[in-house]
């Protein structure tokens, strides 16, 4: 028998899943976590730094931000910004790895396209060719993109339209949602997953296991059988859908407006399948726990519930994710139970948590040496302590996904401040407009907390040393430049 001093760890990653989709706010039906959520300690305001999914994870591993870690937009794609992670960055599994982990890794990686998880300790144990079992270094960019275009059944001028469709001329057809019996090899990820893990039974090594599925990833394609679990006559249009945002960046208009194409029939029905999704994704989860329970390692095994980033599930009339920096695309759950290293489960926390925190929490649990993070380990708040200081502010960073813009927010309990370098700014009351309904970014009356908010932006990007900025006149429109964080040091 091994040690039981480390736990084994087992961590389940969604794609695209809102923060507000899991307990205790339960916006979709999710019997599996709902139970799962007495066990565990739920961090309520968990936040990505980016609302893409390889900056996203890349955070996730290694507990730096963009500016850190050097992934910037999905690595995959012809036009990206890097392939892989700068030189030098560490992921939390190396040290786990170094530490006697037994490391295997399930599903979607979309970390780097030079590298696989292979190649960061993990044994893989599907093979996914586009997120997992990746090629070496591939330093051009590639152009696979275009065989898109050359295919048939491209859409064309005056083209009809069926129930969930979006028609884009000389685009594919999009289809917003429908059915499918195993959307993105989901259940294929699960059933690869469950021996693997059943093999580590008895195992004399502490032991890791990451399953990355793919969903509620759009296009909300589900099984019939979690569908019907949803009355359309229940489900509402979110309160902030019909906002015109006309005192917004018109990229985000632009970006609503090819949604305009559905009706509000439809737009409600995405919503239904986007919920059924989640209960689709509760479901495999469900599965992998009572495998857990199988083996017998419940007690010293640390279970992780999170997603990369999250979804505007219609707010503000948008779907999926980008630049429109609206909460519901960073907020993220985040869930863990460990019955023999959590004190009082059940509790939910309210601070601010980044995913940052994973990488110095699972070094911690493990027993690792300590280094240098972005992020802070949560163990205190898992063993019910209060930090002596904890932030009181979010930060994002991202320089587009594709489509590039430069973005940096920072939001606290009260204001959110966030800067468009492709377009006017935008500064939310949220303790008087939690909808980010109207932007009081030109309201002198606001200055002062606007100048407070850009101290905090600037001192983030000044610690994770983020050289979004530069002073030439044309490129420089911050209200309030990076220099007012030097004034107080400067009048002493």
């Amino acid at each position: 028998m091994r040690n039981t001093t480390r736990p084994n760890i087992l961590i389940f990653m969604t794609d695209h899943q809102r923060g507000d989709m899991t307990p205790p706010h339960s916006k979709a039906l999710t019997p599996n976590l709902d139970q799962f959520f007495t066990q565990s300690v739920t961090f309520t305001q968990t936040y990505c730094p980016a609302p893409h999914c390889c900056p996203a994870r890349a955070t996730f591993f290694s507990g730096l931000y963009p500016s850190q870690h050097g992934v910037w937009n999905n690595v995959n794609v012809g036009n990206t910004l890097s392939r892989g992670l700068h030189d030098g960055v560490r992921l939390w599994s190396e040290d786990l790895r170094e530490a006697g982990y037994d490391l295997t890794f399930t599903g979607k990686w979309h970390v780097s396209d030079e590298e696989g998880p292979q190649d960061r300790g993990f044994t893989v144990t599907d093979i996914q060719p586009k997120y997992t079992m990746l090629p070496g270094r591939r330093p051009a960019p590639h152009t696979d993109e275009w065989r898109v275009y050359r295919q048939k059944g491209l859409c064309t001028q005056g083209m009809p339209r069926g129930e969930g469709e979006i028609i884009r001329p000389g685009y594919p057809l999009y289809v917003q949602y429908g059915e499918n019996e195993n959307p993105f090899r989901d259940s294929d990820k699960i059933e690869s997953a469950i021996p693997a893990l059943l093999a580590k039974k008895d195992s004399v090594k502490p032991w890791c296991h990451f399953i990355g599925t793919l969903g509620p990833h759009d296009p909300y394609m589900v099984p019939k059988r979690f569908s019907e679990m949803y009355d359309i006559d229940d489900i509402q249009l979110p309160e902030s859908f019909s906002d015109p945002m006309t005192d917004k960046p018109a990229l985000y208009r632009r970006t609503r407006d090819r949604y305009n194409q559905l009706t509000h029939m439809e737009q409600r029905q995405s919503i239904l399948h986007y919920l059924a999704f989640c209960t689709y994704e509760d479901d495999l989860f469900g599965q992998v726990l009572n495998a857990l329970d199988e083996m017998g390692e419940k007690e010293n095994t640390l279970v992780i519930y999170v997603s990369d980033h999250g979804d505007y599930v219609g707010e503000h009339g948008l779907w999926a994710k980008g630049l429109p920096c609206f909460r519901q695309a960073y907020h993220v759950p985040l869930l863990m139970r460990w019955p023999q290293g959590i004190k009082n489960p059940g509790r939910v926390v309210k601070e601010f948590i980044s995913l940052a925190d994973i990488a110095p929490t699972l070094l911690e649990a493990a027993h690792c040496p300590a280094r240098a993070f972005t992020g802070e380990s949560l163990m205190p708040f898992l063993r019910d302590e209060t930090p002596v200081q904890w932030r009181d502010a979010v930060f994002t960073q991202t320089n587009g996904n594709e489509l590039y813009g430069i973005q940096r927010s920072v939001m606290t309990q009260d204001w959110k401040y966030v800067y468009n370098g492709f377009d006017y700014d935008e500064l939310y009351d949220l303790k008087n407009d939690p909808q980010e309904l109207h932007n009081l970014i030109n309201d002198p009356e606001y200055q002062p907390v606007l100048r407070e908010l850009c101290k905090k932006l600037w001192s983030f990007a000044y610690q994770t040393k983020d050289v979004c900025i530069n002073p030439y006149i044309m490129v420089a429109h911050v209200p309030y430049g990076p220099g007012i964080i030097f004034e107080e040091a400067d009048q002493k």
